[in-house]
């Protein structure tokens, strides 16, 4: 036997020391790791080896160096960007793929719980006979929604836009506060990120339907062709979620597809009490939504729904090649059939989207989804939600904090204020420093209206109640030690009486 295959033979043994070094990782037994950057980066950039040191050597390399300088996204105070840690199942059902079925395709148990994960999500997060196609992320999952509208809106004058490409000017409209892969789909699609039209907000961040039927109007007077209307159910910046019917009965009335970006906030469904704000998805063409976001998978994990399959068939379909079509068995009835997992490609996932080659994601959902079902799902979605909602509790309750935005979902944008700080982007800029300098609570900043803002969007699986109160009690204490600094760099100066915070804060 081989080295190579006495080492495939001990799974059990390399995994074990793995799972030993997440598990002291996860326990956060290396508080100061990301402060030794110097010591880990020399061991690490040694040169190409020629020989190599065998799977014992490398399995201690990734427990005792990259393991714990890794991420820090998996802390429970993590609140900045929107993505989490994965939870336990996830992690054990994306190892199990990549050994037992490293691909999606082909007749394997993997590929039809590829189908019944979305069947499961569709019905979860109401989308209801819908049909979806997963990707690796939020970006591929637009590019895919809005392939279809390409294809369709083209489809209506007569012309294969995949096969024939474009030969009009196109619009796709949507929220300004939109995710940037909107526009990036426009451009890989052919259409263009100019034919993005950014629609208007309400104070709220919600797109202002009125604005939207106007710019269509016009649009549609200068001959442009509307291609897709964008709306969000949860944007990325403030979880917003926009006026979902309103905006449905305007694409349906000049037949415009309708395309919902759910890929953080779709999950909020699940809380009954912000369940109507979703009314009008039942009118969307197409639909995201990321579980690697708020439902706990591994990055990586995203999903595009649609009615109909054949639309994303046509616009993403592959020309035939002889290496793969020849390899599979054709069944003309005249022998008996053979249930080998080569028989056949199983559910042609490749065709409805860009990827050929793609691993087993749906059995990472359908493993979360076995583990805690809609109900735990349920309750996750309740807890952070509530968290963001104990956070704007505290600016109301206390003079130093502003709530910049109420909350609709789990995102809640403040700010610290006092009197005397003449700069307070600068000031709470530095204070956010400060914060992910002391690696506990970490949450990301954003603008409200050009203003700088904390942001802390609660996701995580491992986020429990005390989160909000803990995040909110830092950012007092590290806004009071910064405004006595300030005041007594200021005191010091016989020039000035009152100091600007921007004069006594150097620049990073």
């Amino acid at each position: 036997m081989s080295a190579d295959r006495a080492e495939l033979g001990n799974f059990e043994t390399w995994l074990a020391r793995i799972g030993a070094g997440l598990d002291r990782f996860l326990q956060f037994e290396h508080p100061d790791a990301w402060a030794n950057r110097d010591q880990w980066l020399e061991r690490l950039e040694q040169p190409l080896p020629e020989d190599g040191l065998g799977i014992d050597a490398v399995t201690r390399e990734i427990v005792d160096t990259l393991i714990p300088n890794g991420q820090a996204i998996t802390r429970p105070g993590f609140t900045g960007y929107i993505v989490t840690g994965p939870v336990t199942a996830a992690v054990l059902a994306n190892a199990a793929a990549s050994v037992a079925s490293p691909a999606r395709y082909s007749s394997t148990a993997f590929n039809r719980v590829e189908e019944l994960s979305l069947d499961w999500l569709a019905q979860m997060l109401g989308l209801g006979a819908m049909k979806g196609v997963y990707s690796g992320g939020g970006s591929v999952a637009n590019l895919v929604g809005l392939g279809a509208a390409r294809q369709h809106a083209f489809e209506q004058v007569g012309r294969d836009p995949a096969r024939d490409g474009l030969d009009r000017a196109a619009r796709v409209y949507a929220s300004e506060e939109c995710h940037h892969t909107i526009q990036r789909s426009a451009g890989v699609l052919g259409l263009g990120r100019r034919a993005v039209r950014l629609i208007a907000c309400d104070a709220g961040k919600r797109m202002r339907v009125d604005a939207l039927a106007a710019a269509i109007n016009e649009d549609l007077g200068a001959g442009l062709l509307p291609v897709a209307v964008v709306a969000n159910a949860g944007a990325t910046n403030t979880g917003a979620i926009d006026p979902l019917a309103d905006i449905g009965e305007v694409a349906r009335a000049h037949g415009i597809w309708y395309h919902v970006d759910g890929a953080y906030g779709l999950p909020g469904i699940l809380d009954a009490r912000l369940r109507p704000l979703y009314r009008g998805l039942e009118l969307a063409d197409s639909v995201i939504v990321d579980p690697h976001k708020w439902l706990g998978a591994a990055i990586g994990v995203a999903a595009t729904f649609v009615h109909d399959r054949t639309i994303l068939e046509r616009a993403f379909t592959q020309e035939a090649s002889d290496y793969l079509e020849g390899t599979i068995e054709q069944d003309d009835g005249t022998e008996p059939r053979i249930e080998h997992s080569m028989d056949g490609f199983g559910i042609p996932y490749y065709n409805f989207g860009l990827e050929l080659s793609s691993p087993c994601r749906g059995v990472v959902v359908w493993a979360m989804l076995q583990e805690i079902g809609v109900a735990g799902m349920r309750a996750r979605i309740v807890r952070h939600n509530d968290l963001a909602r104990r956070v704007a509790d505290r600016c109301r309750e206390h003079e130093n904090l502003e709530l910049m935005l109420e909350p609709t979902l789990s995102i809640c944008c403040f700010r610290y204020v006092a009197p005397g700080i003449d700069d307070l982007d600068r000031f709470n800029q530095r204070l956010h420093r400060r914060l992910v300098r002391e690696n506990e609570y970490l949450p990301s900043t954003t603008r409200i209206d050009g203003r700088l803002a904390l942001r802390p969007c609660f996701l995580g699986a491992r986020t429990g109640d005390g989160q909000a109160d803990g995040l909110v009690d830092a950012v007092l204490r590290i806004g009071a030690a910064l405004l006595a600094e300030s005041r007594q760099l200021g005191s010091r100066s016989p020039k000035r009486n009152n100091v600007a915070f921007r004069d006594v804060i150097p620049k990073p």
